[in-house]
């Protein structure tokens, strides 16, 4: 992966229709920004009830956006990041629906997992209780087939998203041929989606178990040779973050976003500069994605401390629900379906107050950080809950999922704000100080002071919060110039 600025974006939602329309985004009004995308779920069907995270056909591009050509016509623009979905396939699959019908005789019967799968003799209370729970429903759907009888299924999430066995021969040879039609379509990197929740055994959480660490081993290395990298989506205690990142090639940063607000909202930089102390450094760094701000990943768990103390994370969370006016709060937890108990659905930009100031602040961090910078559509244009959506849906994550039009792309990129973020994403993708070593200087707590150096090139960035006063600057024909943003 380049150590470029990233896009994570949906097809559909970037005013474009189509792949090849997302090409001439990028061959134009993006040249230069972005050194790779990660495109959300673009296999059929893009609009099922988990907006293409419930794929149907995992190995189709839905012909409403093209072809894997088309796919392939893209990457030689940009490199491509693209979701390998390990944990569930949708219900409406053919596969499924061929297990329904058949039964124990379907082909692909040993694909899906059943409760009894894992649980052969039963299971206790505390087995059940001790599995890891995203959302507050069990994980199993009862599914009657086709003979009248009925099979208590695994669904991790939803019960539209049937849990795969992974371990069995059917599994890998699922996951080994959607790795074969990523490599035609010039995919360069998988994100491994809900890789966490892959593997079950009965007295564990079923849940970043050690079986987990080994079949991540195991696909990491399929997805290698096949020139692939990995990159692992798992929101936990950032302990476990940093051992995961010891095992792949790249982890997600979610920790930042809520670390970046506590500076922020808290004008102290202190739970920051424990984590730069210690954060893995082949993360992939985030401010905000297609889902909510995650809140697990900074907080405590069984009694040890995160990186945030729970009082100070609670007021933080009622911060952004201040600074949203109340939105988030509509969109968060069981004011709206497809609930996550970790997450908290907003915008970052209104999780700031909408505050131009303080979301470049944010963003000049993010890219200072270690790690290489991704950054959602909605968050590249400074974008605001979208509550029509969410009233529309009542999907709590959609109030982040705007569907932008090509006029309002171009009424954003005439922003001052815009062209600011933009001058800072050129820095980052061009000094060449990035390259180089990063350095956290000691200051007093209300500072934050940042260095980059390559050999005589070098950038720095400088946060005063007692006066939010931010200063960035760069080495430029052997002498040192400031970026003036707004």
């Amino acid at each position: 992966m380049k150590n470029k600025l990233q896009l994570i974006t949906y097809v559909d939602r970037l005013g474009c229709k189509s792949l090849s329309e997302l090409t001439d985004l990028f061959t134009n009004e993006f040249r230069g920004l972005f050194g790779g995308i990660h495109i959300l779920p673009f296999y059929y069907p893009i609009d099922g009830e988990d907006a293409g995270f419930d794929p149907i056909d995992h190995q189709l591009v839905d012909p409403r956006l093209g072809d894997w050509n088309d796919l392939k016509v893209l990457s030689n623009e940009v490199d491509i990041m693209a979701d390998m979905i390990v944990n569930h396939v949708s219900a409406q699959s053919i596969l499924f629906q061929d297990y329904l019908q058949n039964g124990s005789a379907s082909e692909y019967s040993s694909l899906f997992l059943s409760y009894d799968t894992v649980f052969p003799n039963g299971a206790t209370e505390s087995d059940i209780l001790a599995i890891y729970r995203p959302r507050p429903n069990l994980p199993f759907t009862y599914f009657k087939l086709n003979d009248g009888s009925t099979k208590l299924i695994w669904t991790t999430f939803t019960s539209n998203q049937i849990d795969i066995d992974v371990l069995s021969e059917n599994g890998a040879q699922y996951l080994e041929g959607i790795l074969d039609v990523f490599q035609k379509g010039g995919v360069k990197m998988i994100r491994l989606d809900a890789a966490g929740y892959a593997i079950k055994k009965q007295g564990t959480s079923c849940f970043m178990i050690e079986e987990t660490f080994d079949f991540i081993d195991q696909l990491s290395e399929k997805a290698r040779g096949k020139g692939i990298e990995i990159l692992v989506e798992i929101h936990s205690y950032y302990k476990t973050q940093i051992e995961i990142a010891k095992r792949t090639d790249y982890v997600y940063d979610f920790a930042l976003p809520v670390l970046v607000l506590d500076t922020l909202f808290n004008k102290n930089t202190k739970s920051l500069k424990k984590w730069l102390a210690i954060s893995p450094r082949n993360a992939i760094t985030v401010l905000d994605t297609h889902d909510g701000i995650g809140i697990v990943d900074v907080g405590s768990e069984n009694g040890q401390p995160g990186l945030i103390e729970d009082g100070i994370l609670d007021q933080i969370v009622e911060q952004m629900h201040i600074n949203s006016n109340g939105n988030s709060r509509k969109a968060t937890g069981a004011a709206a379906s497809n609930l996550d108990l970790y997450q908290v659905n907003c915008t970052y930009f209104d999780a700031l107050g909408r505050d131009d100031k303080a979301y470049l602040m944010a963003r000049a961090i993010q890219f200072f950080v270690p790690g290489i910078p991704q950054v959602y559509y909605v968050g590249l244009f400074a974008g605001e809950n979208d509550m029509e959506l969410l009233a529309k849906t009542n999907v709590g994550r959609d109030i982040n999922r705007h569907y932008y039009t090509k006029t309002e792309i171009k009424e954003y990129l005439d922003r001052p704000l815009f062209k600011a973020l933009k001058k800072l994403m050129i820095l980052r993708n061009t000094h060449p100080a990035f390259d180089g070593e990063f350095k956290l200087l000691e200051t007093p707590d209300h500072l934050l002071h940042i260095e980059w150096i390559r050999e005589n090139q070098k950038a720095t960035l400088n946060i005063d919060l007692s006066i939010m006063n931010m200063n960035i600057n760069y080495s430029k024909d052997g002498a040192m110039e400031q970026l003036d943003l707004l």
